[in-house]
């Protein structure tokens, strides 16, 4: 392997180790109203990314988002998007669904396939017709067995397929993407911290001290890891990230069961199994391609 690819798999490899533990960091403002955290989220990544494109002498770049109105419009649905998926998963957390924002974070791949399919008249390889056959047992299983839908992981997985796929259509680099996408919701993000603190619904009270602090490293530890995802997925072919992928949602998964003491059950896990098997498959292919 060569220096930059290495480079690349190292720097991909601890993004997705970050966004797997960063269940840890989440947990931690448990006692928070899980919108509230979400506000935060917004604003102090906004802020942070504003200071890191002054930092970096990009302040002029900030234009190019207003140039066109499809960029402005795009970067508009894609804040909402990620506001969703970001505020769904800080909410599973901290609610004891570790396990289900695993799930959704294994499905995604699922869904960016199917929306790839559907939307952009893609092909989908034969390994990858039977992950999607396998994942959509393993839902279908879990839905005719509990008689209800997975809520939180279908809501986690194709809000950031989602998201992934309008980002297609913004011509920006990470850093002013995620910075344009944050400006655009964090008017909303302030009134809505603004009104539950008025309401008695927000930190004060809550936090003490030095725990104020968890906010504004909420923005750093959002914005870090993307920043370090965009700089090495350049580096690397794309079904290297494809197999890399999985370690996110499997670290979250080990996360729900030893640290969080979140109960399996045995249906539960059948279905994980199902889900994992086809993964399998993505990831045979992945590895096929990468011996070509």
């Amino acid at each position: 392997m060569d220096t930059t690819k290495r480079k690349g798999t190292i720097s991909v490899t601890i993004t997705y180790i970050c966004w797997g533990l960063l269940t840890v960091f989440w947990n931690l403002l448990a006692e928070v109203n899980s919108a509230y955290v979400l506000a935060q989220r917004v604003v102090w990544s906004m802020i942070f990314m504003f200071g890191y494109l002054a930092v970096t002498g990009r302040m002029g770049d900030i234009r190019k988002i207003f140039e066109e109105k499809k960029t402005v419009f795009c970067c508009m649905v894609s804040g909402v998007l990620v506001c969703i998926n970001w505020g769904v998963y800080i909410f599973a957390i901290n609610s004891g669904h570790v396990l289900d924002a695993s799930l959704g974070y294994f499905l995604e791949p699922i869904f960016v396939t199917g929306i790839g399919v559907f939307f952009f008249h893609e092909k989908m390889s034969r390994l990858e017709q039977m992950t999607a056959l396998f994942s959509l047992i393993g839902v279908g299983y879990l839905i005719g067995v509990y008689r209800m839908v997975p809520v939180m992981a279908m809501v986690i997985g194709l809000s950031f397929a989602f998201y992934g796929a309008v980002k297609k259509s913004v011509h920006l680099d990470a850093g002013l993407s995620l910075f344009a996408e944050t400006l655009f919701v964090t008017p909303i993000a302030l009134l809505f911290c603004i009104y539950s603190e008025m309401n008695g619904h927000g930190s004060l009270g809550i936090l003490h001290g030095m725990q104020f602090l968890l906010f504004p490293m909420a923005g750093v530890i959002t914005s870090v890891p993307l920043l370090l995802f965009n700089r090495g997925v350049r580096m690397i072919p794309y079904y290297l990230t494809g197999i890399l992928m999985y370690v996110n949602p499997t670290i979250q998964f080990l996360m729900g069961l030893f640290y969080f003491h979140e109960p399996l059950e045995i249906h539960r896990l059948i279905a994980f199994c199902f889900i994992w098997v086809g993964v399998g498959f993505t990831v045979w292919h992945n590895v096929k391609e990468m011996k070509q």
